[in-house]
């Protein structure tokens, strides 16, 4: 318990002095994809007039903190506590009446069966909720939270509803990553695609890795930079405009003691993680290999929600817009190297969109590994001062659930802070079992 409580106080007390500013050097087959568009792109337009009325828009992102699992700030909350605190907020801060919303849609990956479902309609009762408001769970692994809201866009968009929420829980702490399915069936041995896509992902990583020639030192640098951004953008306070401190206890495991806390800072990043120091770390996967811990993903706790609406809808209640939906995209890749998926992904969501890479200002790509992180920016060539400017999921943790919809709230607001010269932005992420997703957002009117 006190170590996760000194955990929050040391890593504020770090914050509190600018880490110094450095950049990864990243240098510089077409695959089937579905997609979604929501809305036409309003690139060049100049007139105001031209807005559409049925744009699908953003007018709220928050997020929890993230935190360790199973020792972090969250080890002793109930999961749908966590996906309570967000939904409140979506709704609160912008005083939508909760019985108006069509449904919540929820990405959420690792509780068994309808557990989780359980766990979320309870988290909408205690954020204020009334039964009359629907809410369903998806799962597409590392990219749910994105697919919640992608979802919501869409049904939104087809008028099945006006208003809705996509949204991300995971609680890692509780839920754990299969590694070998209960029931194999017997044919997954006559199939080499079907073996590779029961690879562990760390092996599929130091696949990635060897085949396209990512090295440790590389890996490792990304994994510094990821740290030094996200230690920077805490320090100047730009996570305070998406994060929900949520009030909680933490239980010592030895005596039973309960504190009562305010969580309201990620507690996975190391601010003064060094080269040297990434060096010692073994690797995980392979003796010989290069993915680490060090600079790989961290298990965590988080939830994230998205309020969305028509934008008739917000104009009528003079809501600022943050964000519009412009397309979404997945794909499918092969899945002994199942990393590769934002190298596809992001071309297909921006064909969607009528959009090319250049006219992409910010891109969010969730960093699962930095081995697949850094083959998938050099191979689309991205300028790194573009690329996950608040550091990445090495550094902030990687609720699989909700990280998408955790990314959708980082880069509106940063895009909302940028103003005028930050037009267009891309989230994106590789998937398990060998998939990517991607999409693109407009700058709102704020």
């Amino acid at each position: 318990m006190e170590k996760a409580i000194h955990r929050q106080r040391v890593l504020l007390k770090h914050l509190q002095q600018n880490p110094s500013h450095s950049s990864f050097h990243l240098q510089s087959t077409h695959l089937s994809a579905s997609a979604c568009v929501a809305g036409k792109s309003s690139y060049g337009k100049t007139d105001a007039s031209e807005v559409d009325d049925n744009d699908v828009v953003i007018v709220a992102a928050y997020r929890t903190a993230i935190c360790k699992a199973k020792r972090g700030g969250f080890k002793d909350t109930p999961p749908d506590d966590l996906l309570a605190s967000v939904l409140k907020a979506v709704i609160e801060k912008t005083n939508v009446k909760a019985s108006e919303v069509g449904d919540i849609v929820v990405g959420t990956v690792l509780a068994p069966g309808a557990d989780k479902l359980v766990e979320c309609r309870l988290a909408a009762f205690y954020a204020g909720f009334p039964e009359t408001v629907p809410i369903r769970t998806v799962n597409r692994i590392c990219s749910s939270g994105l697919q919640a809201v992608a979802d919501v866009a869409a049904y939104i968009k087809s008028g099945f509803y006006d208003i809705g929420i996509g949204a991300g829980l995971e609680y890692m702490t509780q839920d754990s990553i299969i590694t070998t399915l209960r029931n194999s069936n017997p044919k997954v041995e006559t199939l080499a695609q079907a073996q590779d896509f029961l690879l562990p992902v760390g092996i599929t990583s130091e696949n990635l890795a060897q085949r396209y020639g990512v090295t440790r030192q590389e890996q490792d640098q990304a994994s510094v930079e990821s740290h030094k951004r996200a230690a920077a953008a805490t320090t100047a306070g730009k996570f305070k405009e998406e994060i929900i401190p949520l009030p909680t206890k933490i239980v010592d495991p030895k005596t039973g003691e309960e504190k009562k806390i305010v969580v309201c800072v990620d507690d996975c990043i190391r601010p003064n993680t060094t080269l040297m120091d990434l060096a010692k770390l073994k690797p995980s996967f392979q003796k010989n290999g290069s993915t680490t811990a060090g600079n790989s993903s961290q298990v965590s706790d988080g939830a994230a929600a998205v309020l969305l609406m028509k934008r008739r809808v917000a104009m009528q209640r003079k809501l600022p817009i943050l964000g519009i939906f412009r397309s979404f995209a997945t794909v499918g890749v092969d899945p002994a190297v199942k990393g590769v998926g934002p190298v596809y992904a992001i071309p297909a969501a921006l064909e969607s969109a009528r959009l090319v890479l250049s006219n992409i200002d910010l891109f969010e790509i969730n960093e699962a590994f930095a081995s697949q992180f850094v083959y998938c920016c050099k191979k689309l060539a991205l300028d790194p001062k573009k690329v996950n400017v608040n550091g990445g999921a090495i550094a902030l943790g990687h609720p699989l659930g909700a990280t998408g919809a955790r990314c959708v709230a980082t880069l509106l607001h940063e895009m909302k802070r940028r103003g005028k010269d930050c037009r267009f932005g891309v989230i994106s992420m590789c998937i398990g079992t060998g998939m990517g997703a991607a999409a693109v957002f407009e700058r709102g009117d704020t």
